[in-house]
């Protein structure tokens, strides 16, 4: 199993992992925030991916974008893998409003992040646990530790 960057690790919550990604929640309740990283060790980029890896990439992106688009009744969808700050291959997917904090620019930076509360939390697990999204298995508490 590959490491997650310790950036990721400082900033994010670990839900759970699908085949091919581990599934982090940027803790920073403003937006709901996802971060897919292919468990794959010295990858930076997609293309570094071989050709399986990134077809598995690009289907849990496609399973997650919709699943949380409906979940939390998005209004558009950031995707991007930037890896300016932390090198390691990450997908942000980032549910937008036009009533969130930084609306219509990037998230990036512009306000402190406001973490969530164990309440807010424990819905967000929730709704992937009960959601039967395919391939998805949510985090034990051992892989917590």
């Amino acid at each position: 199993m590959a490491a997650i960057h310790s950036q990721l690790s400082a900033d994010c919550i670990v839900l759970g992992r699908f085949s091919l990604c581990h599934l982090l929640l940027m803790n920073d309740a403003s937006y709901p925030w996802f971060i897919l990283v292919p468990d794959r060790e010295d990858i930076r980029e997609i293309y570094h991916l071989d050709s399986a890896d990134r077809k598995q990439l690009l289907d849990e992106s496609c399973r997650l974008s919709e699943f949380i688009m409906g979940a939390f009744e998005g209004q558009k969808l950031n995707v991007a893998a930037l890896g300016n700050q932390v090198p390691q291959l990450h997908l942000h997917h980032i549910v937008r409003y036009s009533t969130d904090p930084a609306w219509p620019t990037p998230v990036w930076g512009r306000f402190p992040a406001r973490p969530y509360n164990d309440q807010v939390l424990g819905e967000i697990r929730s709704k992937f646990n009960s959601a039967g999204l395919d391939g998805y298995q949510p985090v034990v508490e051992s892989y917590l530790a």
